[in-house]
């Protein structure tokens, strides 16, 4: 007996010494550092139904219009009805029937998702670099294009909630992923006899897609010892110092390839098509050099250049001198 009051005794003990542990604050592991509030801040952007989230700021159809001629029309279409990007005017009421059109006018039912998407995402590949008037503008002209804004509307924190969308009814929330004993999307029991004994791939994506979009993606996955991270600094400034700029890279690297190709048309002219026009024009290398940082239109068919914003100017030099010398 008295041994098991021991036991008993030496087992009460040790919880309450697990427990005092785990009730002690200790420090995290030494990764990172602690966010700041600008930090924070910068990301945490997200804009709910009820206009939660929204900035200060204002911007009208007639505005909205401009930018998007600039900015988007390149992949969506004069009037948002592109047939190779995502269309974004049009198909109201088209949902239920057999052939659903899903753009912003017949399947959103918030104009703040319009917002919150437009902010976080786009313009592609530049995400982020518009003001909330820009984006406001942007919302603006584009619930115009259909038929839900007048064209002298003008968007802000208190009136963009209050638009009304036409499929502002067709959600629900009764089904396996809102709720418990929703409905589910599927209904069936799971097959467990004649399995595939080996799984045959049939397609995936072209070589070099990620790179050509996202670039370097290696430091998704590296190692974030503090020696390892000086050591990756040390070997980048290095090779940095060695690499010799390629042309050819770089218009893959800035998704310039989205839209041009050294040889055919593809959205916009080929490079060699530009320097063939542009030879013997002794503006060519101020004109190019507009061209890509402000944008252009008309120069080349209906469809706008967008504005290069990302690109600094030494950056836009060296590939005005690139697609110049391409024969």
């Amino acid at each position: 007996m008295r041994k098991f009051i021991a036991v008993c005794a030496s087992a009460s003990v040790l919880l309450a010494a697990v427990y005092a542990v785990a009730q002690t604050k200790t420090p995290h592991p030494p990764l990172g550092k602690r966010a700041t509030d600008e930090q924070i801040r910068f990301w945490d952007i997200d804009v709910r139904p009820d206009g939660q989230g929204l900035p200060e700021g204002q911007g009208s159809v007639a505005e909205g219009e401009v930018i998007y001629e600039q900015q988007c029309a390149v992949c969506h279409g004069t009037f948002g009805d592109s047939e190779e990007y995502v269309q974004l005017a049009g198909g109201i009421g088209t949902l239920a029937s057999s052939a659903p059109i899903r753009t912003v006018g017949s399947k959103l039912d918030t104009p703040t998702t319009l917002y919150d998407y437009i902010n976080r995402a786009m313009p592609f590949p530049n995400a982020k670099s518009l003001t909330p008037s820009e984006v406001y503008a942007l919302s603006a002209y584009i619930l115009n294009l259909n038929d839900i804004l007048p064209a002298d509307a003008v968007l802000d924190k208190d009136s963009l909630p209050k638009v009304q969308m036409p499929n502002r009814d067709g959600y629900t929330t009764d089904h396996g992923f809102m709720r418990i004993d929703g409905k589910p999307d599927v209904n069936n029991t799971a097959c467990m006899k004649n399995c595939e004994k080996s799984v045959e791939i049939t397609s995936q994506l072209p070589a070099g897609f990620t790179e050509q979009f996202y670039g370097d993606i290696s430091d998704n996955f590296r190692d974030y010892r503090p020696e390892r991270v000086a050591a990756r600094m040390v070997a980048h400034a290095a090779t940095s110092q060695s690499v010799q700029w390629d042309g050819a890279k770089a218009i893959e690297t800035h998704l310039c390839t989205v839209c041009h190709a050294s040889d055919q048309k593809v959205i916009g002219p080929s490079y060699k098509d530009v320097a063939k026009r542009y030879s013997a024009d002794p503006e060519r290398v101020a004109k190019l050099r507009n061209s890509i940082k402000n944008g252009a239109s008309g120069t080349w068919g209906i469809i706008p250049m967008p504005a290069q914003t990302n690109l600094a100017d030494d950056e836009i030099e060296r590939l005005v001198t690139w697609i110049l010398e391409q024969k």
